[in-house]
């Protein structure tokens, strides 16, 4: 690509497209286009059409999804599906009614199924059923690729998708009623440390920034203590939800972005399609190729946040699939490899919450 290319990130504000958008900019890349939902409702296919009309991007990163973790995931599940499957509908079908020279399309290692072999290779799709927790938004991201994957073969355009593993980093979701395992763990130990060492003027700073089911710090502490009992943080302990068994694989979101960008300036489609005649495996994981137990990872947040309460787990709670690893053999081939390691990534996204930014 050339560096004057005209490139719309869509979701550039979170935390996989602002990523993208960062890496992007470093690299010289300086014709990007972004919009805010306020400024551009993805679901509104008159809206999407009107936009590529207007602004004819060169190439286009779909890093817009509606997402969440397991409580939210299994709360609405209808909005999983239908949004997700409405924004890549109108973003892709504009790109290639609008003659888009390349899109990276941006899904998740959940497309894989429950019971897929360890590591998962990109073969596994297809093969056996979805982990049923996060069903509706695995097959989203199933048709989000199979859309790239037979608009290349018929029209002959060259859409790659992405896979990547459990992302954490910088502008990622702390709200705990839709966030994912690493944020949500980073802000139930941070709150249940303030609420042990009653650092009451902080820990209402932190509601006033990122609301709780609508509490923004201003109610009575036994308000508050009552509603982060809800979400098992206590005076004197955390209760985590599962059993901390489960093993997962973690990836910095700025080692995805350079991931990401790295696919658009070095791999098309005819790199990654193979031999199958059937072309069923076109798509690439993303991801470190190293695991940890939900456990483990308790460990290291709490090392960071430095909370010295107890850390429980309810065993009543969901744990999801009990192990994911992604096999990263294909892009390791392609020529890419991850640089942050969870060791350092955990304290280095704990040290970015406490800056107060959103």
């Amino acid at each position: 690509m050339e560096k004057n290319t005209k490139i719309y990130v869509a979701g550039h504000r979170g935390l996989v497209g602002s990523a993208i958008w960062r890496n992007l900019q470093q690299k010289g890349y300086h014709n990007l286009v972004g919009r805010t939902h306020a400024e551009l409702d993805l679901m509104d296919a008159m809206a999407v059409k009107r936009f590529f009309d207007d602004e004819q991007p060169q190439v286009v990163v779909l890093a817009a999804a509606h997402v969440g973790g397991i409580m939210a995931n299994l709360k609405y599940r209808a909005d999983f599906i239908y949004q997700n499957l409405q924004i890549q509908q109108n973003v892709i079908g504009e790109s290639w009614r609008h003659g888009v020279k390349k899109l990276l399309f941006l899904g998740s290692t959940c497309i894989y199924p429950r019971e897929a072999p360890q590591p998962i290779p990109e073969t596994a799709l297809l093969t056996a059923p979805l982990e049923y927790t996060n069903e509706p938004y695995a097959i989203a991201k199933i048709a989000g690729l199979k859309m790239c994957e037979s608009f290349n073969l018929q029209y002959g355009t060259n859409y790659i998708a992405v896979m990547p593993t459990n992302l954490y980093g910088p502008r990622d979701n702390f709200n705990l009623e839709t966030s994912h395992v690493m944020p949500a763990m980073i802000r139930k130990m941070h709150l249940a440390r303030l609420l042990n060492e009653n650092r009451w003027d902080e820990l209402r700073a932190d509601l006033a920034l990122r609301p709780v089911e609508g509490n923004d710090g201003s109610t009575g502490s036994d308000e508050i203590t009552a509603l982060l009992a809800r979400y098992g943080i206590y005076h004197d302990r955390l209760l985590l939800w599962g059993t901390g068994r489960p093993i997962r694989e973690f990836l910095w979101s700025d080692d995805m972005a350079d991931a990401s960008v790295y696919c658009l300036e070095h791999i098309d489609f005819d790199d990654v399609r193979g031999t199958d005649p059937d072309v069923r495996n076109c798509h690439i994981n993303i991801g470190s190729g190293v695991e940890i137990t939900i456990a483990q990872l308790a460990q290291l947040v709490k090392q960071a946040v430095n909370y010295r309460g107890r850390v429980e787990w309810d065993a009543t709670k969901p744990d999801g699939t009990l192990r994911k690893l992604t096999d990263v053999s294909k892009l390791h081939s392609l020529g890419w490899r991850h640089t942050m390691e969870i060791e350092d990534g955990v304290p280095a996204l704990y040290n970015w919450y406490l800056k107060g930014e959103k």
